[in-house]
């Protein structure tokens, strides 16, 4: 959808909040009929700019009052970019304030796990880590799979969240189990403290040889140190390509958000010397 066009005759907003927002409004009535009878609302956007950071927010609240499950999925600005973080940070609020969770990627993370990928291929990372969570999500609830997940599931981990962050990894080697919490944990990519979390979602996927007691093992590991009390969800399936590999997809979800304000200054940033750990290296 074209969305704005009396507003931006077609054109970008300008890096400017208040144009992209005035671009929603305009055509909230297309916005409305497209948003009809949808079961789940997956929103990518980058925070910062104009069309993200001032749309999103109204495109998820017509979704919510129209009964869907809002998942967004966005970037969070780099630390130099100083205006930018003034304009993520309102938008990240009213963003949280009409989805049912909010998974932020921020890009100085991406600095310190790919630092030495060229720069084009470092954002595809970002890029390829938002389409598999997606398709992670709905594969394991429509494609039958080890574990499956239902539709109830993904509405008592996903909703009414607030704050959340991705985690991906995987493993091939001896001790994949282990291995692939341990990738999963290090390649979070908001650095945040995931103790505090209050719901986990995790997609498992493995080869033919997966059992039933690896998978759960990864799904111990990967929780044993978030609130006792956490929502915990899980799924696996079945890839013929897998052999002797794991890969886990995770949604760590009820994070404070007061984490995300202030973090861009990378003082409080891990550093990673690892040269690729986001099981992305086909990028």
């Amino acid at each position: 959808i074209l969305i704005g066009k009396s507003v931006t005759r077609g054109l970008g907003a300008g890096g400017y909040p208040e144009i992209g927002r005035k671009s929603a409004e305009v055509s909230r009535k297309a916005l409305e009929e497209v948003l009809t009878n949808i079961d789940m609302l997956f929103i990518s956007a980058g925070m910062g700019g104009g069309t993200g950071t001032g749309s999103a927010p109204i495109i998820a609240e017509i979704a919510k009052q129209k009964g869907a499950i809002v998942i967004s999925i966005v970037t969070y600005p780099f630390a130099l970019e100083r205006s930018r973080l003034i304009n993520a940070e309102q938008g990240l609020q009213e963003l949280t304030a009409s989805s049912d969770t909010v998974v932020v990627i921020d890009n100085n993370r991406l600095v310190s796990l790919v630092p030495n990928l060229p720069i084009q291929d470092a954002f595809k990372v970002a890029d390829e880590v938002t389409a598999r969570t997606v398709r992670g999500i709905t594969e394991t609830i429509t494609q039958p799979s080890l574990i499956n997940l239902d539709f109830a599931d993904v509405r008592s981990v996903m909703g009414n969240k607030g704050l959340s962050v991705i985690a991906v990894g995987e493993s091939n080697s001896r001790n994949k189990e282990e291995e692939v919490v341990k990738e999963t944990l290090k390649n979070s990519l908001l650095d945040v403290d995931i103790s505090g979390a209050t719901g986990c979602l995790i997609h498992i996927t493995g080869g033919p040889d997966l059992t039933l007691g690896e998978a759960n093992k990864v799904g111990e590991l990967l929780t044993e140190s978030i609130d006792p009390k956490a929502s915990v969800i899980w799924g696996a399936r079945i890839d013929p390509s897998f052999t002797n590999k794991i890969e886990v997809i995770s949604i760590f979800t009820g994070l404070n958000s007061k984490e995300v304000r202030g973090m861009g200054n990378g003082k409080n940033s891990r550093q990673s010397k690892d040269k690729m750990g986001l099981g992305l290296g086909s990028i």
